[in-house]
């Protein structure tokens, strides 16, 4: 796979957010769903395309020959394997026991072959790895990539099928099957959902996921991630519109956060442990 390339957005140094410890985050380039609260819109489309932040320009004149001031941007450049663990070696002296190289996107397993030969060449290199995915893939797909594999970090955004399908463009049906037989191969999971009011903020909706995650052996921990409007003036930078949606407030995701408890020992909210966050412990008690 020695000339295989792929179409990267952006590879991030200095992560703290994308799995533990320090980490180098590459960011894929496609994703089959259309998920309306996306925080990364600029990685829906699969080539590289040109970005536009029109508050950044200062009118130089100067487009032509590049932007100066960051108004008009290329996303998406074609990367092989080596070009991209080039820019790993930079971090690699940071990343500790836990630190390493995370796959997200986009959608990685959108381009499995690249996803594979980068997740060995990080093997060769003694470097941890993890993957951040809608895990919609095709069974198939996925299968070869997961063993190679130190953290797989999955979203199941809805319960509900209908739910799902208006709002990401997809069901769900094929995810859950799939984290079932990744559970079934042992890949340790981290289990998330991005609690977005109006599409599933609800007891009932939190609840059911929980009692979904308790059921994985290979899980971690069940995360509730709070909606933030970061993707929306990506969005529009990226021409894809995007959809507003209220930031669920303190109330609603303690109440979110003892369903989820109702139902699984491990969870987290916004990266901390759910009994921290209902104020069972230390700084969050009231």
């Amino acid at each position: 796979m020695e000339g295989l390339t792929a179409v990267i957005a952006d590879v991030q140094r200095s992560s703290v957010h994308d799995g533990p410890g320090f980490r180098t985050t590459v960011f894929f380039k496609g994703c089959q769903l259309r998920c309306a609260w996306c925080h990364n819109p600029e990685t829906i489309a699969f080539e590289p395309e040109e970005i536009h932040y029109p508050e950044k320009c200062i009118g130089c004149a100067m487009c032509t020959q590049g932007c100066f001031s960051g108004a008009r941007v290329v996303c998406g450049r074609v990367m092989t394997a080596a070009d991209v663990m080039y820019e790993v070696a930079h971090d690699r002296p940071y990343y500790g026991a836990e630190g390493g190289v995370t796959l997200s996107g986009g959608e990685p397993l959108c381009q499995p072959a690249f996803a594979m030969s980068l997740l060995e060449a990080c093997r060769d290199a003694g470097i941890g790895t993890a993957m951040e995915s809608n895990m919609a893939a095709p069974w198939e797909t996925a299968v070869p990539v997961l063993p190679l594999l130190d953290l797989l970090m999955a979203d199941l955004k809805t319960w509900d099928e209908d739910t799902h399908r208006a709002w990401t463009g997809a069901g769900n049906q094929r995810i859950k099957d799939n984290l079932r037989r990744a559970a079934q191969m042992g890949v340790p999971l981290v289990l998330r959902t991005p609690v977005v009011p109006g599409v599933n903020a609800t007891a009932g909706e939190i609840g059911a996921i929980a009692a979904f995650a308790a059921t994985l052996p290979n899980l971690r921990y069940y995360e509730l991630l709070s909606y933030h409007p970061l993707g929306l003036s990506k969005a529009r930078a990226a021409g894809v519109g995007g959809t507003t949606f209220d930031i669920p407030g303190r109330g609603l995701m303690e109440e979110l956060a003892e369903a989820a408890l109702g139902a699984c020992a491990a969870v987290r909210v916004n990266g901390v442990d759910a009994g921290r966050f209902l104020g069972r412990g230390d700084k969050w008690a009231r």
